[in-house]
């Protein structure tokens, strides 16, 4: 007959040896497979920049791209695409966030604010091929009309100009057929950007306050 000599003792103690002997080894085990990802981390930190995309927007980047500006000429981009805005849904995309004590009463809705993260597509259809998202806030400001204060960024995450963005902020009366809004600045490849959105009601449900918007965009950047 054999003898265990692994654990001397009764054979209660030498399985609470074996059981504690085992979780130390898990317990390694597992401490091991953290430093190996840290250590991955770290090295994939230092090999490459911080770039959102296709445009590095480490520091170091940023400076060289605006000492090299004097150099660079300003063009003009147009983009189009579609933002849908979903209220009504098992995940809706629009969401109220505060109103006024005064708001419900309102026929303008004064005082509403929402949060918002909406998609851009290509076309008008829900199934149409995302390019980005329009996060923000709009807050309904007047009380004599329906419009809202609109502060959105655009975030496209397609294309050329994927991981850049544009800033936007400006009124936006819903029930006027055009509605103006300008582009105060972006990032990426819309460093320095200045232009206009163009906003224009695609399609609107009354009943669940789903809606589509076409946008035209001009910008001019570097």
């Amino acid at each position: 007959m054999l003898q265990d000599l692994s654990f001397p003792g009764p054979p209660i103690k030498r399985i609470e040896e074996a059981w504690k002997l085992d979780k130390l080894s898990m317990k390694m085990k597992k401490m091991k497979l953290i430093n190996v990802a840290l250590l991955w981390w770290v090295a994939i930190s230092i090999a490459m920049p911080s770039a959102y995309g296709s445009v590095d927007q480490s520091p170091k980047a940023v400076e060289k791209w605006f000492k090299e500006l004097r150099h660079g000429k300003e063009k003009l981009t147009k983009l189009h695409f579609y933002l849908h805005d979903t209220v009504t849904a098992k995940n809706p995309t629009t969401v109220q966030v505060a109103q006024a004590n005064i708001t419900s009463k309102s026929p303008t809705l004064f005082g509403e604010t929402v949060v918002l993260d909406d998609p851009l597509t290509v076309g008008p259809e829900p199934s149409s091929k995302i390019i980005g998202h329009a996060q923000g806030i709009y807050s309904s400001v007047s009380q004599e009309g329906y419009s809202q204060i609109m502060i959105l960024n655009l975030i496209f995450n397609y294309g050329k100009f994927n991981g850049s963005t544009l800033s936007l902020l400006g009124s936006n009366p819903i029930f006027n057929e055009y509605r103006e809004m300008p582009i105060l600045g972006g990032t990426g490849a819309f460093r320095l950007a200045r232009g206009i959105a163009t906003e224009k009601s695609y399609a609107v449900n009354v009943t669940t306050k789903n809606a589509i918007a076409e946008h035209h965009v001009l910008v001019l950047h570097y």
